[in-house]
């Protein structure tokens, strides 16, 4: 069986999120595991490289990320607790994690297949595993050794509560190892908020010249930043189910589209990495969109 040519590393988890009071639904997730399902549902040879736990909620992942075609011998299951993201409120937003020892902190690259560096041509690294020791420290090296190795680095921070002003040397390393850096317009109001916008992507520039940066903007749009010039797409128009997953569909997208079709140019990439959020936006939660779906878009 061919080896992954795209690898997302970081964690997976399960958000428990409040229905009614003292009612919990739970849902598979993560920003890093969300982003390998979609390049694994767009045709290529994906993983999740990342720790899971052994009890209910690591199965639920463990099914889930067999039935979105990822490569499992990637996944590692440790006997340790699972990682969770409860969330009492939606609207707005209100979420902690629950998770000090827990399975996705064990994740080991000595585990991940052999030849495994010889076939992957992207990996992909963000959300809130860039916080949390020692996966954090796994993780950097990890991405430091793909830079030596010549390897192409994604990097989505995704910002979280967790990241406080002690992950800024974090995140200033991750932008300087990285090929391709998407942040939203709230990500840098989190991440650098002594900033406004244009000074905040001014500091990623002056911490990383030559990555292609793609800042998404919600409703509005998104731009996609090149040392070659920079371009603007507007969002596509469509029915709104919720926006959950709309990041990772585009970063996923966007790296699909970098990886196949070299030829397209920076509006044929941004123009399909916002297809595939707008696909995802008119579904309820993270949802991986096809090629088909993306196409017809597109062709709209």
């Amino acid at each position: 069986m061919t080896l992954a040519r795209f690898v997302s590393a970081g964690e997976a988890l399960t958000d428990l999120i409040q229905v009614e009071p003292g009612v919990w639904h739970s849902k598979a997730g993560g920003a890093g595991w969300n982003v390998a399902r979609v390049v694994a549902r767009l045709g290529l040879p994906a993983a999740f490289a990342g720790g899971i736990s052994q009890d209910d909620f690591g199965e639920d992942l463990y099914q889930k990320s067999e039935a979105g075609g990822l490569d499992l011998r990637y996944l590692q299951r440790h006997p340790k607790a699972p990682l969770l993201a409860m969330v009492p409120e939606t609207n707005p937003p209100r979420y902690f994690f629950v998770g000090n020892d827990s399975a996705d902190l064990s994740f080991d690259p000595h585990l991940l297949p052999e030849g495994w560096w010889d076939a992957v041509a992207t990996l992909h690294f963000g959300g809130i595993s860039l916080t949390r020791d020692p996966l954090k420290t796994t993780l950097v090296k990890l991405a430091e050794q793909a830079r030596e190795l010549g390897k192409f680095i994604s990097f989505d921070p995704n910002y979280r509560i967790t990241m406080t002003a002690a992950y800024r040397p974090t995140f200033q390393r991750m932008v300087e190892l990285s090929n391709l850096i998407k942040v939203s317009d709230e990500d840098l109001l989190g991440l650098l908020p002594e900033c406004s916008e244009e000074e905040a992507l001014n500091q990623i520039r002056a911490w990383n010249a030559e990555a292609w940066i793609m800042l998404t903007q919600g409703a509005k749009g998104a731009i996609l930043m090149t040392p070659e010039g920079e371009i603007f797409e507007p969002a596509f128009k469509i029915t709104v189910a919720d926006t959950v997953g709309a990041g990772d569909a585009s970063i996923g997208a966007l790296n699909f589209s970098l990886m196949t079709h070299k030829d397209w140019g920076i509006e044929g990439h941004l123009r399909y990495a916002l297809a595939a959020a707008a696909v995802n936006c008119t579904k309820a939660g993270a949802y991986a969109p096809t090629r088909a779906e993306i196409e017809a878009l597109l062709e709209q």
